[in-house]
């Protein structure tokens, strides 16, 4: 009786160890919120499926491209398509995208004013410094009447794309993350999400000016060539885009994030 328990329990642990073993490890770069957060949500769905996804937190924009370029990652949720073309054709890389999981719009935000109008001549505004974050918030400055862009749709457009600026804005370019460190120092601190989310702040009530809801800068899930279409990337793509997630998104971040699919 013993023996044969003995080999129940041994068969049982191999069993076990088979599985263990059976599971593919799926490494992915994410910035903390919402990102690695909504990983966090569908790593259970995926173990059950056979994909031991561990999630790797970064704060900046540069490291998970390059981390996957590399073969270091095997994939990053992060970035929109516009950060991804800029990237890819100025590091000469061929990242591509997977899946669009959600949109955040990108916001304004300020402690020295509460309103666009009340931002005298010469008022100090910080922009992100990477390619099409830069162009994404002079396009909400334009839409907002701030300034004029020499083409309006310059996804790419830096300080020198402007065309008319009547109050005379003084830009600082600075890279994304640092953006909210210095939102005391500015009159107008134009935030992604993301990194307003991790600073405390609620872009849905807090912005002074804000994409809609129809913002074609989705998040995407990014692979190489060699690996958009293996069996646990798909399994991810299709676990980021499941009633779960999307509700998910849509109680947690009350509008902050929206669901693009």
């Amino acid at each position: 009786m013993k023996k044969a328990l003995l080999s129940t329990a041994l068969a049982a642990a191999l069993s076990l160890t088979g599985l263990v073993q059976a599971a593919e490890k799926l490494i992915v770069a994410a910035t903390p919120i919402p990102h690695a957060e909504i990983l966090e949500l569908v790593k259970p769905t995926l173990a059950k499926q056979g994909v031991d996804l561990q999630i790797k937190v970064f704060t900046d924009y540069v490291q998970p491209n390059v981390q996957v370029d590399q073969k270091r990652l095997d994939a990053n949720y992060f970035q929109t398509k516009p950060y991804l073309d800029s990237f890819n054709e100025g590091k000469g890389t061929h990242l591509e995208t997977v899946v669009g999981v959600h949109v955040e719009p990108f916001g304004g935000y300020s402690k020295k004013v509460k309103s666009l109008d009340e931002l005298k001549e010469g008022a100090t505004v910080a922009i992100p410094n990477e390619g099409s974050n830069s162009g994404r918030a002079l396009i909400l400055l334009q839409k907002a009447g701030l300034i004029t862009l020499k083409d309006p749709n310059n996804a790419l457009a830096t300080p020198k794309d402007i065309a008319e600026n009547p109050r005379k804005l003084k830009f600082r370019e600075l890279e994304s993350a640092m953006l909210p460190r210095v939102l005391d120092q500015v009159d107008l601190d134009m935030i992604n999400t993301n990194y307003a989310l991790e600073a405390g702040l609620n872009p849905a009530k807090d912005a002074l000016v804000i994409e809609g809801s129809d913002s074609p800068y989705v998040n995407f899930l990014v692979a190489r060539p060699d690996n958009k279409d293996s069996e646990a990337i798909q399994k991810l793509a299709k676990a980021l885009t499941s009633p779960q997630v999307k509700a998910f998104i849509e109680k947690k971040y009350s509008g902050a994030v929206l669901p693009a699919f």
